[in-house]
C-alpha cells in the first residue's frame, strides 16, 4: 500500500450526491466513489476533504458554485496568514474545505482544482501515524504529533492526519460526534480499520476482459 486507491462516501442518496458534486465540483467517481447507506451518525463525522486550489478566485468559484448545488456554509472564505479558503457542507453531511496557498489572483478563475486532499481527525497523530506507515504508506511530511502528510503516490487523493478536536475547529463545527463515519477508503493493503476506526476496504481486482 503506497497510496489510496479510492475513497467512497456514504450517502442517503446517491443520485443526488452525485449530481452535487459533479454540479459544485466537477467530481465524479474517478474521484469520489458514493454508497447508499442509512448508518447512523451524529455530529462531526470526523473528516474533511479538502480541494487546494491555485488561487483565492478559484475558491470563490468553487465555494460559490457549491452553495448554490445546495451546500450549507461553514466558514466563509477569508484570508488567514496560511492563504485563502472557505468551508462548506455538502447536503449528504460532508465537509469540504477549498483553499489555496496564494493570496491574489495570477490568471483567469477557473473552477479547476490541484489537488483532492482527505484529512483524518485522530485522537493521536503519533499512533496514528506509526500505523498507516506499517501498512505501507510512505510520510511526505510531519509536524510533531499535530499533522502528517503521507506521501500520494499513483492515487487521486492524499492522506493527511490532524488532530480531531484542530479539525473539527478549522471546519467551523462542534468536536463531538458518534456513530459512522460514512467514509470507507480502498487500497491493496485492506481490510483492516485504523486506531480511529476508519475503514479500508480491499482495492477490488480489475475485471477480466475479452
Amino acid at each position: 500500500m503506497n497510496s489510496i486507491a479510492s475513497v467512497t462516501l456514504e450517502v442517503a442518496d446517491t443520485t443526488a450526491a452525485a449530481r452535487f458534486y459533479s454540479t459544485a465540483f466537477g467530481l465524479d467517481s474517478s474521484h469520489v466513489r458514493l454508497r447508499a447507506s442509512e448508518a447512523p451518525t451524529t455530529g462531526f463525522r470526523g473528516f474533511t476533504l479538502s480541494l487546494v486550489v491555485s488561487q483565492p478566485g478559484n475558491v470563490d468559484a468553487l465555494v460559490g458554485a457549491a452553495l448554490d448545488a445546495g451546500a450549507t456554509a461553514l466558514k466563509p472564505a477569508s484570508k488567514s496568514l496560511w492563504g485563502y479558503g472557505g468551508t462548506v457542507q455538502a447536503p449528504d453531511g460532508t465537509i469540504w474545505k477549498i483553499a489555496t496557498s496564494t493570496k491574489k489572483d495570477t490568471g483567469p478563475v477557473t473552477r479547476d482544482f490541484d489537488e483532492l486532499v482527505l484529512l483524518l481527525g485522530v485522537e493521536d497523530v503519533k499512533a496514528s501515524k506509526q500505523f498507516y506507515v506499517e501498512q505501507g504508506l510512505t510520510v511526505g511530511k510531519s509536524f510533531g504529533g499535530k499533522y502528517v502528510e503521507f506521501a500520494t503516490g499513483s492515487g487521486p487523493v492524499k492522506l493527511a492526519l490532524y488532530k480531531r478536536r484542530a479539525l473539527a475547529k478549522d471546519a467551523g463545527v462542534p468536536a463531538d460526534g458518534t456513530g459512522s463515519h460514512r467514509l470507507v477508503l480502498s487500497s491493496a493493503a485492506g481490510p483492516f480499520s485504523d486506531p480511529d476506526g476508519f475503514v479500508w476496504e480491499a482495492t477490488a481486482p480489475l475485471a477480466a476482459t475479452a
